[in-house]
């Protein structure tokens, strides 16, 4: 069994009289995560299933008398895929401010559902974001060798924690179609009422095959016939929907720096590869480096999100062609990474030295990316 990061997080605050919100994409192991918590606290634990009809009807009646009732004898409360019932934010800030000691947990596999959840519960909750697994997670059943060998399947089928039971590439394949197909456009088309499914796929598809380039929105809209409006509502979605995240381009505000672009990645290489139908080795693919490229972001961003690190992330980019993949600013400082996938030396744009003297610069590539994600 993998041990997730933030299992040991939530368990922390077990003890305090609050809402933990458990946000994260539909199977990134949110549910798994829950049952080792349950299993430790059996006998003080109500489990309920936010998708059973009768769950809803036992918490219908929002009264302190009937919540009592329910949660008699019980000091946790996990409630799984929380956003299917009915005003489930005012429900729990009751029961959260009326039965003590008592700590609730509530799941949800998209941002609509924090907007849901989280409003009426204003300094009550704990949130937190699993993501799929991270190689700190994976490598607790890697030595260094299986983790070298294992590093080009990260990049092809990604990170999803069900990998890990699934031994055939036809399989994982299969997996993550079905992952496309099935559960990525759920809780857009149920709780947003997107009712053109095809579209939203579409515009997904071509944000795949332009990871680590800038997009345009305008541009997106004419090669798919859809307005500015409409791409820019459909994106504002997928990142609600934990599908994609954006990079905005860096700038003091410079005359030559690229600032409105934005460029796209995915939060799992194996969605983006699903979603181009391209499963093949990386051997005879012409996107090795952007998979590389995306692989070392989603994988810091995890690192720095489970240690509590506040970063902002930025591409940056001149008019001439300067540019570097990825920025972090902590604290007004800044953090330069070029992500390459072969081990050369590079050295940082002039213009980039020039105006940020005080700012570190690293290459990250094969032989040392581990320090940098774990």
């Amino acid at each position: 069994m993998i041990n997730r990061v933030l299992r040991y997080e939530i368990e922390k605050h077990l003890n305090k009289q609050k809402v933990t919100l458990l946000l994260g994409a539909r199977r990134v192991g949110k549910t798994e995560l829950l049952n080792t918590i349950y299993q430790k606290n059996k006998d003080i634990t109500l489990w309920l299933d936010g998708e059973d009809v009768l769950v809803e009807k036992m918490l219908e009646e929002r009264s302190v008398s009937n919540y009592s009732r329910v949660l008699e004898g019980y000091k946790l409360l996990i409630i799984d895929e929380a956003q299917y019932i009915r005003d489930i934010s005012r429900k729990a800030k009751l029961m959260i401010d009326k039965i003590k000691p008592l700590h609730i947990i509530l799941t949800g596999s998209s941002a609509f559902d924090l907007v849901q959840m989280g409003e009426p519960l204003t300094g009550r909750t704990i949130t937190y974001h699993l993501f799929p697994l991270s190689q700190e997670e994976w490598q607790q059943n890697e030595n260094p060798l299986q983790t070298k060998q294992n590093l080009e399947s990260r990049l092809v089928f990604g990170s999803y924690p069900e990998l890990s039971t699934i031994s055939t590439q036809k399989e994982k394949q299969k997996y993550l179609n079905e992952s496309v197909n099935i559960y990525l456009l759920k809780d857009i088309l149920v709780f947003e009422k997107v009712r053109n499914a095809k579209r939203l796929k579409d515009l997904l598809v071509l944000l795949a095959h332009q990871i680590g380039s800038e997009v345009s929105s305008n541009e997106l809209g004419r090669q798919l016939g859809m307005s500015k409006n409409t791409v820019e509502r459909y994106l504002d979605l997928f990142q609600k929907s934990f599908i994609i995240y954006p990079l905005t381009g860096y700038s003091n505000n410079l005359r030559k720096e690229v600032t409105k672009s934005k460029k796209w990645y995915f939060y799992d290489n194996g969605i983006r590869n699903a979603l181009t139908g391209n499963f093949q080795p990386l051997s005879v693919r012409n996107d090795t480096g952007e998979l590389w490229e995306q692989y070392i972001l989603n994988e810091r961003m995890k690192y720095n999100i489970y240690r509590d690190k506040h970063m902002q992330y930025f591409f940056w980019r001149t008019y001439d062609g300067q540019e570097i993949d990825l920025i972090e600013m902590h604290n007004g400082k800044l953090f330069a990474f070029e992500c390459k996938w072969r081990n050369k030396k590079v050295k940082p744009p002039r213009a980039f030295v020039k105006n940020y003297p005080d700012a570190t610069f690293e290459t990250v590539h094969q032989d040392n990316y581990q320090k940098f994600i774990t």
